[in-house]
Parts: structure tokens; sequence; C-alpha cells
């Protein structure tokens, strides 16, 4: 049954969209990790802010905008400053830890791995877990945006009642704007630092979480029901929320269950704090847990 899904949502965005793979300079002279291999860091610090759940929701049988929350993280959150490096990941990859990156992706260490899976970037993760002793991981959907500030942007689309069809056509033209083109794998520090010192979020890199693509019914007061909750699908965040099917490496080739296919797909991690807890509804908690 789920790979019937997922094969469905293998033609879902093939047609239109697909480009030709970028082929970036090979450059040197630079390096993201310290002397122990580990990677640059940023201690994002406790607070609260505004984040629309990511998923599929409906009302009364019609797309519904999906249920805003207010999150607390009550401990600090410690991130990648940039994105997983080509150059880095590499050495995953002569490990034989890691599945080497396609045909036409620089290997050089300021610039991202790109054309990466949801399964590349977990082994990643548990590779360098292995290397350093600390525990790395991908982020989930709520920390990603926690770590973007204002550059995070959700599905808040309002629905029409009248007219439920113009809620995915907005969607779609603001996710249009961007230039999909321009698949440059492009040094770290094009797209700047965000307000929390956090490199290149939500340029032309898409970047994988943890979350999984849940479908759920909203009632009248805009409280989401259970879940139904598919793990083949997973939350990448760059500059609008894509979902696209785990073991895809080129959205734009195929593999976006829903809108404009990211034009790269990579990742950065988060070292964990064992100790962090975020206050957040129950049924939202339960959804990380099976994420």
């Amino acid at each position: 049954m789920l790979i019937a899904f997922k094969v469905k949502l293998l033609l879902a965005c093939a047609a239109g969209f697909a480009g030709p793979l970028a082929v970036a300079p090979l450059v040197s002279e630079m390096t993201t990790s310290n002397a122990q291999g580990e990677p640059a860091i940023v201690e994002i610090a406790a607070g609260s802010f505004a984040y629309r759940e990511a998923g599929d929701f409906t009302r009364g049988g019609q797309q519904a905008e999906a249920p805003l929350h207010t999150l607390q993280f009550t401990k600090p959150l410690h991130v990648m400053r940039e994105q997983v490096s080509s150059a880095d990941y590499q050495l995953c990859v002569r490990d034989g830890e890691c599945r080497a990156l396609d045909r036409g992706v620089a290997i050089a260490p300021d610039r991202p791995a790109v054309q990466v899976s949801w399964y590349d970037a977990q082994a990643y993760a548990s590779w360098l877990s292995r290397k350093t002793g600390h525990n790395y991981r991908l982020p989930s959907d709520a920390e990603w945006a926690f770590a973007a500030g204002s550059r995070f942007r959700d599905d808040g689309v309002p629905a029409d009642a009248d007219n439920p069809a113009r809620r995915w056509i907005s969607r779609y033209e603001r996710e249009s704007e961007r230039d999909l083109s321009d698949t440059t794998a492009y040094p770290f520090g094009k797209f700047g630092l965000n307000e929390r010192g956090v490199s290149d979020v939500a340029g032309n890199v898409w970047e994988w979480t943890s979350t999984c693509f849940v479908r759920s019914r909203v009632d009248a007061s805009g409280n989401a029901g259970r879940p139904t909750v598919n793990c083949g699908v997973r939350v990448a965040e760059g500059a609008h929320r894509a979902y696209v099917t785990d073991f895809i490496r080129d959205a734009r080739a195929g593999g976006c269950a829903q809108g404009v296919p990211p034009a790269n797909l990579g990742f950065r991690l988060v070292r964990e704090d064992r100790s962090w807890v975020a206050n957040v509804s129950a049924r939202l908690g339960k959804v990380w847990a099976r994420s």
C-alpha cells in the first residue's frame, strides 16, 4: 500500500518542473568544521513563536487553513550554522556509510550537499554521531521553523469556502515566484544570515526535516482531530514548505506530494540536547513522536 502511494506521488510533480542539473565549479580553501570535526553550531535561545502545523487539513470535506499554535521552547536549540557541505558528506561516503552524491554535484567544503534523499540525510546524521560522540539528527519541522525565524514560510493561505480551488492556485502562484531554473549550489553565505545567525535559510536549497506528512480534519473551532500519518513523505523546508517522498533525491524530476517542487534537496542537523522540551498540544506531540 505504501509503495503504491509513493509511486503515485512520483508522478504528481514529474511533468513540467524537471530542469537540468547544475554543475558548479570546484572550490576549496574553506572549512565549516573545527579541528575535532564538529560542524559550526548556532545556539538559539529558548523562546516562543507562532507555528502553523504542516500537513493537509480539511473542514467539512473542503480544504482548510492549518491550525496555528504558539510553541514554547524551554531550552536552547543547537543547530548547524550552514547546511552539511558536500565535502563533509563525502567523508561519510568514503567510510562506506553514505550513498555517493550524484554526478554533477561539486565536492567542495563551502558548497552544500544537494540532491540527497531523506535516507541519505539520516545516514549522515548517524555517521556524524558515531564520529563525534554527540547526538546529531534532523530537526523537526517546528524546530526548523524556530531556527529560520522571520524566513519561515508556512502554509497560511486562507481557504475560500465558495471556491476551494482558489487556495491551491494562490499557494501555487506564491511558490512559483521562485526561479526554479536557478539550481546552482552556491557557496555558503550567498543568502546571508538570518536574525538568529543561521546561514542561507530559505535560499534555493530545501532542507529535510524529520516530520511526517499528515492529513487531518479541523473542527469549527479550528482544532485538528486525530491525524492520518504518512512517514513515506517528509516535510522539506526552504523558500516554501514542501512535502517530498523520502527516497527522492531530485524533486524536480518527480516525487513532490504537493505544490511546486524544491530546486535542491539538502539538510542541516540539530545537535540534540536531550533535556529540551517544547510545550505544545498533546496531538502535535504525538505526531512528532511518530516522525
